[in-house]
């Protein structure tokens, strides 16, 4: 018999000032079979350890909207896919990512499931689930395919008021909630006003406007506000919770102060390019500013503060990346066919899954708008809790998956594209100094981001089906 019995833990995480979206506290955080198993003071030792004296400990982030590999019209396509995508994800501290199984008119929205499924399989670094993109609601889709992968899994999925290839017009959108409300699904709502897009479009290009930054223009935030406004009327009639996706302004803010005021379970997204960007990058000499085109695009510096107020005072649920990965110097990226076009040509979309929580951490954190708790909540806890993922995924808690992130809170980095792990050949925040940085990411127990550089276990993440969203109930009378 040996002398030496089995440690009680793979690895146990000392000294940490450990933060979940309620507390903190210095603990230990001991791990096994890739689950937190204990959570305390001078904890057994592990098989392995990690001293976390002086760091932040915080649960893993999981960005709940971004696009990897989606399959897009013929002379586009997207930079990232699940390996890149989920590489950058450790590296910027992301856990877990929920990017989009869109199905095209025409397509069964099995079809789509079991394609994404292909795309991602031994592909990804860190834990993945599907959202659902619904373009062509058919009786099949609405009464057998969408309620079967609802409960197979697939309990979220995302509506378009625009883009003619996505768009449902408001009788569908009334169809796919029901849906929603009968399954116990997760809504989420791209709200912009079509046909007023299309008509300022077509009178910007016949005046000659042509440039990037009348992308911005052909899309003012009233647009915004309108489809805002009537998406929370559709889902009253319907009485069912939805979440309005990377709402970018004041406009569509007081639409959905104004339903919280009612009662109305309305939850909201926001994400960095709120923050940090603003109609003037889309301005940027010749035709640099297309690596902003982005929509809703970034608006100005006193909406960038109305979206700081909705992230310290509760009005937004989550705070998600929308990466949209594009090249810029790509004839399939933002310049079509390797041409510099028309702005209501070039590919909407920018990427930002790595920078998504340094940015917010930074700015947010470390300036005094929101405290590390809030942090959480807004990148890890609510993510998990409004797509069904909670709590194995979103806390620190016995029971729950060890994804962990430790973090330098005062780490200086100058944002470089060269030093980020996507495979997109730009980053909008190029330059940009920022204050604390993710010194270690743990998915499941593992290491996939440690000593500056990520891990080489390029298909160890699981795909994760969700459950039933708690949020996503309706309300009771």
């Amino acid at each position: 018999m040996s002398d030496h019995p089995q440690p009680q833990f793979d690895l146990v995480i000392r000294n940490g000032q450990v933060v979940t979206a309620a507390d903190s506290s210095r603990c230990d955080i001991g791990i096994r079979d890739g689950r937190i198993v204990a959570l305390g003071e001078n904890l057994a030792a592990g098989r392995d350890e990690i001293d976390a004296d002086g760091k932040l400990v915080l649960p893993g982030g999981i960005d709940a909207h971004c696009h990897l590999d989606q399959p897009m019209p013929e002379g586009m396509k997207m930079s990232d896919d699940f390996t890149s995508g989920t590489r950058s994800a450790a590296c910027g501290g992301t856990t877990t990512v929920i990017p989009f199984a869109a199905q095209e008119k025409g397509q069964s929205l099995r079809e789509a499931v079991r394609d994404y499924h292909q795309r991602a399989e031994g592909k990804a670094l860190v834990d993945y689930a599907f959202h659902l993109i619904v373009t062509d609601p058919t009786d099949k889709v609405l009464k057998e395919e969408l309620p079967e992968l609802i409960r197979e899994g697939c309990t979220s999925f995302k509506i378009y008021m625009t883009y003619d290839d996505l768009k449902l017009d408001d009788g569908q959108i009334l169809d796919v909630l029901a849906v929603a409300r009968d399954e116990g699904a997760m809504a989420m709502v791209h709200a912009e006003n079509s046909d007023c897009i299309s008509w300022l479009t077509k009178r910007l290009l016949a005046a000659g406007h042509t440039a990037p930054r009348f992308h911005a223009e052909s899309r003012p935030m009233l647009v915004e506000r309108e489809a805002t406004h009537r998406v929370i009327a559709l889902s009253e009639l319907v009485d069912v919770p939805i979440l309005i996706v990377h709402v970018s302004g004041s406009e569509a803010v007081e639409q959905i102060r104004w339903a919280r005021g009612q009662g109305l379970s309305i939850y909201a997204e926001t994400c960095p390019q709120y923050l940090f960007l603003t109609a003037e990058d889309l301005g940027l000499d010749g035709y640099e500013g297309a690596k902003c085109v982005c929509s809703p695009p970034p608006r100005d510096k006193s909406n960038q503060q109305v979206i700081w107020d909705g992230l310290s005072d509760g009005l937004f649920s989550i705070f998600s990346s929308d990466h949209a990965p594009f090249n810029y110097d790509d004839p399939l990226g933002k310049k079509p066919g390797g041409q510099e076009v028309d702005f209501h040509y070039i590919p909407n979309g920018i990427p930002g899954l790595e920078t998504r929580l340094p940015l917010l951490f930074s700015e947010g954190v470390n300036k005094g708008r929101i405290s590390v708790n809030r942090f959480v909540e807004l990148t890890s806890t609510n993510p998990a809790k409004l797509y069904g993922l909670y709590p194995q995924k979103g806390s620190i808690a016995v029971g729950a998956d060890a994804d962990l992130v430790i973090w330098d809170a005062g780490r200086e980095v100058t944002i470089r594209n060269e030093q980020l792990h996507h495979d997109t050949d730009y980053t909008p925040y190029e330059g940009m100094q920022i204050r604390g940085w993710p010194e270690l990411t743990l998915s499941r127990g593992e290491i996939v981001w440690g000593e500056g550089k990520p891990s080489e276990a390029i298909g160890r993440g699981r795909f994760l089906p969700c459950g039933r969203p708690e949020m996503a109930k309706p309300r009771v009378r």
